[in-house]
């Protein structure tokens, strides 16, 4: 799995492109899985209901390795929506993304090569009004440790961007923390200078 830094979207925008009559509403937003990608096709098709198309691409993980890639025509000729949605994401350099064009037909028929135009071109437009942030992946960790132990972990991942993702308090007190990989090394320090905290695996 690809541990590097990588650019998602910050927050979801629709951008309308109008061309013959026909209007494409492309509307981008986050998914960091497919679940929460079909969440925004399905708002799409609460806040479209009348539309005749909803068509959609989405882009998991990392855009230079992408863990996951689909698509829909949703009724379109095939290859003339979702793939040109898709070839669209794959040029932008952009991670767990979805876009999802809302079309309404305007009575003149575009043909196949003026859909794929179309759909590019709302996609490219949507997309570069997008704000980014950078999502840096995490990796998580077990450790071993007493009361005090605890206290001092929890400091110590303050300072180091990390998250306390559990507690287990059965039996050995065990946490499970979150740290950006470059803080890897850093927990192996901190962990080596206190004998009341010893790390059992990375749980990744």
């Amino acid at each position: 799995m690809n541990k590097q830094p990588y650019a998602i979207p910050a927050e979801a925008v629709e951008l309308c492109y109008e061309i013959k009559k026909s209007k494409f509403i492309a509307r981008v937003a986050y998914a960091g899985n497919r679940q929460q990608a079909m969440a925004v096709l399905e708002q799409a098709r609460i806040d479209y209901p009348d539309a005749r198309h909803h068509c959609w691409a989405y882009l998991l993980g990392d855009p230079k390795q992408p863990t996951s890639q689909a698509f829909s025509d949703d009724g379109e000729p095939s290859g003339t929506a979702g793939k040109p949605i898709l070839n669209v994401l794959n040029h932008r350099g952009i991670g767990d993304i979805i876009v999802v064009v809302i079309r309404y037909f305007g009575g003149i028929k575009l043909g196949a090569g003026g859909l794929v135009r179309a759909y590019s071109t709302s996609t490219q437009q949507a997309v570069e009004t997008l704000q980014t942030k950078t999502l840096v992946p995490m990796i998580e960790h077990r450790l071993l440790c007493d009361y005090a132990g605890e206290a001092e972990i929890r400091r110590w991942l303050e300072g180091a961007e990390g998250q306390l993702v559990d507690v287990d308090y059965g039996g050995e007190l065990q946490m499970t923390i979150a740290l950006p990989l470059s803080m890897e090394h850093a927990l192996i320090d901190f962990v080596a200078a206190r004998v009341a905290v010893t790390l059992l695996t990375s749980a990744d």
